[in-house]
């Protein structure tokens, strides 16, 4: 009963979070992320921690039982929440997640058919009403100022929600609405205008009158790191242990990517990549593509018996006109995680639009940019397939209430900072694992070699940046002259680290947790191990930390 009430505080304090998830009790509100809110929020957790709190440490056998462990998930949970709310580096700094949370209240409305189009219409009419209040609360708790790279993502955000809101009607004709049409669309309007208002004030705030940050705003500190490592990453390992491997392992892979590439060209990986960026599908071929490669990937990997594949139907489709023009301004994602509960019959994934009636120029970089490699290896293997759509299922399927909910998908980040490590680690070792048995061309081995380059030097990032022991310019540099992104890239990499610290880590953290627990069954089981059973065994358990997996296992 008492986990019944965590989750039903869960949803009641994110109502954004639960319309992402599947439960649509709050799909006409927006949280309170004004100071009374936060300080309400904060009072309800601290009650709520208490009533789940035994006063008992679970030992290793208690937590084989799924309620306990659910329990232990739920107050780690609130541990991290509590520990965010109180430190001032989220709600109370970050202009970007307000503008998020609002823009995404109402694209999780738009974008998915889990009520008639007439039911979720009122909801966003109710969501976009409230946004005035909501934002001008979030204006209100700002502490301290905003570092200016949060302010730059904020400003952007605020020009996605001016493409979003200002031609909201066509939503209703691509849903072909025709019962009281006219209606509708009036009043919908009439409440985009309001979010538009609102989103223009909240615009010149940030440009005339929210002040600037100090440099060493975009760290979260130490103290909050090593919490968010133990209590949300249930990580054994410290900080420091950890940021020793990392630069190690960064070495190591860079080296092997020299190596690989040297050996299939003279140019090394920049010639690979330049290689790759030619092979890809034409126009009249291209979303065809991505279906024949998920086909191939569940052949190859049902072939080599690596997991047992569900049945859970997923298809890929251009991003929709009604959000189109917004999407590049916005955390818009190519693979969002199905609703938990919404039950869908098919998923469908949005790709990169490439259309015959585009210049043929516009065309030509489109295709290129979106590659065969980059179908292959992002939108399939690590997403659209035995990555995280396969994860997904086993979560929404498994035992643990927790880990049902946790890796979902929300406005700027997943709904539980608990999912992380399985989530993202699962899709990271399955994508090694479809390189282990020969899935992968060797062109697209170097890349994703590059591509656990870029991983581990995500976690370098993310340790130096928020412990200070790297400075924000220090940050893009790694990006920029050990990885090879461009300046832009770099930057904006650097600043998704900054928002959300541990989180860049959990990528290595996860993938490196799962390949030692592999050998060590392995070891242990001898002849008798199976992959299959190994990855059955690990997804069941759902979205929860690796190595509280790696210790019940």
């Amino acid at each position: 009963m008492t986990l019944r009430r965590f989750l039903d505080n869960y949803y009641a304090l994110r109502p954004v979070n639960a319309t992402f998830t599947g439960v649509h009790d709050h799909d006409h509100r927006l949280p309170d992320w004004s100071p009374g809110g936060i300080a309400c929020a904060l009072d309800e957790m601290r009650a709520l921690r208490r009533a789940l709190d035994t006063g008992r440490q679970p030992t290793r056998e208690d937590l084989k039982e799924v309620g306990v462990r659910d329990r232990e998930l739920a107050l780690a949970f609130l541990d991290v929440q509590i520990a965010e709310h109180e430190c001032g580096h989220f709600h109370q700094r970050n202009p970007s997640l307000a503008a998020g949370e609002a823009i995404f209240g109402v694209i999780s409305l738009m974008t998915r058919p889990f009520a008639p189009v007439v039911d979720r219409v009122e909801a966003a009419v109710a969501r976009l009403s409230a946004i005035p209040q909501f934002l001008a609360g979030a204006r209100t708790a700002n502490a301290g100022g905003v570092p200016d790279q949060w302010r730059l993502r904020a400003l952007r955000e605020c020009d996605g929600a001016e493409r979003l809101f200002g031609s909201i009607g066509r939503w209703l004709e691509v849903e072909r609405v025709d019962r009281d049409a006219d209606r509708h669309a009036d009043r919908l309007r009439d409440a985009s205008r309001l979010a538009l208002a609102a989103f223009d004030d909240f615009r010149g705030w940030l440009t005339r009158d929210a002040p600037s940050a100090p440099a060493d705003a975009y760290a979260c500190g130490p103290e909050l790191f090593d919490l968010l490592l133990s209590r949300g990453h249930w990580s054994t390992r410290s900080r420091a242990a950890l940021a020793q491997e990392a630069r190690a392992a960064l070495d190591d892979a860079l080296a092997s990517v020299d190596e690989m590439a040297g050996a299939l060209a003279s140019g090394g990986w920049p010639q690979v990549q330049a290689r790759l960026t030619e092979v890809h599908p034409t126009t009249a071929d291209y979303l065809h593509t991505y279906r024949r490669l998920w086909d191939a990937c569940r052949e190859h990997a049902e072939a080599a018996d690596l997991v047992t594949w569900p049945d859970y139907p997923i298809r890929y489709v251009p991003v929709p006109l009604h959000t189109r023009d917004a999407a590049p301004f916005l955390y818009y994602l190519f693979y969002r995680s199905p609703a938990a509960f919404d039950e869908l019959p098919t998923h469908e994934y949005v790709v990169t639009p490439i259309e015959e009636d585009m210049p043929l120029d516009e065309q030509r970089r489109r295709l290129r940019a979106t590659n065969t490699s980059v179908i292959k290896l992002n939108h399939v293997v690590h997403h659209g397939a035995i990555g995280h759509h396969v994860q997904n299922y086993y979560a929404y399927h498994g035992e643990s209430e927790v880990g049902r909910i946790a890796a979902v998908d929300c406005a700027s980040r997943i709904g539980m900072f608990a999912g992380g490590t399985m989530a993202e680690g699962w899709a990271c070792y399955a994508t090694d694992l479809m390189d282990e048995v020969g899935f992968l061309t060797p062109e697209e081995s170097v890349a994703e070699q590059h591509t656990r380059a870029r991983l581990l030097a995500r976690a370098v990032v993310d340790i130096g940046l928020h412990e200070r022991s790297m400075t924000f310019d220090d940050a893009v540099a790694v990006y920029r002259d050990r990885i090879g992104m461009s300046p832009e890239a770099a930057r904006a990499e650097a600043c998704k680290n900054s928002m959300f610290p541990a989180t860049a880590v959990m990528y290595w953290l996860g993938t490196d947790t799962l390949h030692r627990l592999r050998r060590e069954r392995e070891r242990a089981e001898g002849p008798a191990f199976s992959l299959r059973r190994f990855h059955d065994r690990v997804l069941s358990y759902g979205s929860i930390p690796l190595p509280l997996v790696a210790q019940l296992m």
